[in-house]
């Protein structure tokens, strides 16, 4: 079973016990997970999702579903337009969204391009106006590979830009607990939280049901595996994931 290092960077460490955090929430296994830790250990103030015109949009009603189960408000952004511009990727044109594990190279058809830094500027501001301390994200170390604004660089950078573009009016910071760990340690970190795992969703198809062959959902389900966490998910395809695991060992 993969240790936790969650608990090496605890919401104290970062000096946010307590504080007053907003939580951009996609109602993935990774952000739910989040809330459920911003719940836990400090003052969970909302949860803000945004509508890109990404085709698995059906992952905004689980970000609702946390919210209501939370019990703070939603509010769910629409940003399609733009997101209209952000042209070429698989999650938002009509391009295949290929098979295989998140570290192939195939996989970058997935970026949508400057996604994290507009949806995080958003939230600063709204974080600002409703004088909350924090903004949590779920970025994670197994994205770094693929998206660059999920790398620990960016969120630095990121980070102190606010501060100067803030400056003199509020003073947030970006709580990124999970950005220097692997999946897997989001999965038992929820187990722990008790986080409804069926009450989240990954597929980046859209589909009735997971698809179990995209690179979320092979990452997801090698995340339970690793965890040792009992994954209640229903896959379309259950057993892709152990061909995928072994082609990028291979790679």
């Amino acid at each position: 079973m993969s240790g936790s290092p969650v608990a090496a960077y605890p919401v104290e460490k970062q000096g946010l016990e307590r504080m007053k955090t907003l939580v951009i929430c996609s109602g993935g296994l990774d952000s739910v997970t989040l809330a459920h830790k911003v719940a836990a250990e400090a003052e969970l103030t909302r949860l803000i999702s945004f509508d890109y015109g990404q085709r698995h949009k059906k992952e905004l009603d689980y970000a609702r579903r946390c919210a209501e189960r939370l019990g703070v408000p939603h509010n769910i952004i629409d940003i399609a337009n733009v997101g209209a511009l952000l042209s070429g990727s698989a999650l938002t044109d009509d391009v295949d969204v290929p098979d295989g594990h998140y570290e192939e190279e195939t996989m970058k058809v997935t970026v949508v391009p400057n996604r994290n830094a507009i949806m995080l500027a958003i939230a600063f501001g709204a974080a600002a106006a409703e004088k909350a301390d924090a903004v949590a994200a779920a970025v994670h170390g197994g994205d770094h590979f693929i998206y660059p604004d999920c790398r620990p660089t960016f969120i630095d950078s990121f980070e102190e830009m606010q501060r100067h573009a803030l400056d003199g009016y509020a003073s947030v910071k970006l709580y990124t607990p999970f950005v220097h760990l692997p999946k897997s340690d989001i999965a038992a970190e929820g187990s722990r939280l008790k986080v409804p795992f069926e009450e989240t969703w990954s597929c980046y198809k859209g589909y009735e049901h997971h698809c179990g062959r995209c690179g979320t959902c092979v990452e997801r389900r090698e995340a339970f595996h690793v965890a040792q966490v009992e994954d209640p998910t229903v896959y379309q395809d259950p057993d892709y994931w152990l061909e995928a695991v072994e082609k990028a060992k291979g790679a």
